[in-house]
């Protein structure tokens, strides 16, 4: 007989928080480039989404090192359907006749109206990166006992946001006729640092938080014998 799971009191608003900041960032703003003028670096070009997709990755982080690894794949999943079922209700919306008089359906296909290929190219790139963010976090706390938190943090998420950035511009713009592949290359790169940066700047508050969560919720997993296949669902 299987041992009953254990019941926590914060894992569903993570969960929540989670899928709500991947569907909004993107939604919002990946197939705009934006330019900042910052002093001494100069001009800096990046995906508007860099905004706040890289808390996804901090959230991902707080699961799997709270939690484990198996119950941040739940999470992983849910995130998954929640884009998979936008990009189809974004894609019967913009496909919807507009009414007689309603004059605005070019400005709500330019908001709204990815294709298939971005839609793709994000949910293989959210797919792949969040995998390798949440196993790389779980295999270096095993391997250093519970030691060194903060790197595993950081070097995990230059893992995932790797895996990310490197498949999602190209899949999604490269020879698209959207954006020019220069620009392509240039966001690619900018979205992967910028990215990183933000898990870094973000750090002192994640670990804080880290704690606080494995002290309420009397949990610091392990994952000593878990099935890290990406397509197991239960936890």
């Amino acid at each position: 007989m299987a041992a009953p799971q254990r019941s926590y009191r914060y894992y569903d608003l993570i969960m929540v928080a989670f899928v709500v900041v991947l569907v909004c960032s993107n939604l919002i703003g990946p197939a705009k480039a934006a330019s900042l003028d910052l002093p001494i670096i100069g001009a800096v070009t990046f995906g508007a989404g860099v905004l706040f997709f890289p808390i996804s990755y901090i959230f991902g982080d707080v699961l799997t090192e709270v939690y484990g690894y198996a119950r941040a794949r739940r999470v992983i999943w849910s995130g998954f359907a929640a884009l998979f079922f936008a990009a189809v209700m974004a894609a019967v919306i913009v496909a919807l006749p507009p009414a007689q008089g309603w004059e605005n359906q070019k400005v709500y296909e330019i908001a709204f109206g990815n294709t298939w290929r971005i839609a793709g190219a994000s949910m293989i790139a959210y797919f792949c990166g969040e995998f390798v963010n949440s196993y790389v976090v779980a295999k270096m706390k095993v391997a250093s006992g519970g030691k060194q938190m903060s790197l595993r943090f950081v070097l995990s998420t230059i893992a995932g946001e790797a895996v990310d950035s490197s498949l999602f511009y190209p899949l999604a713009f490269y020879n698209s006729g959207i954006m020019p592949n220069e620009l392509v290359v240039t966001l690619m790169v900018s979205q992967f640092v910028t990215k990183t940066l933000v898990e870094v700047a973000f750090l002192p508050i994640t670990v804080r938080v880290v704690r606080a969560l494995k002290k309420a919720e009397n949990e610091d997993y392990f994952d000593r014998n878990t099935n890290f296949s990406p397509f197991k669902i239960d936890a």
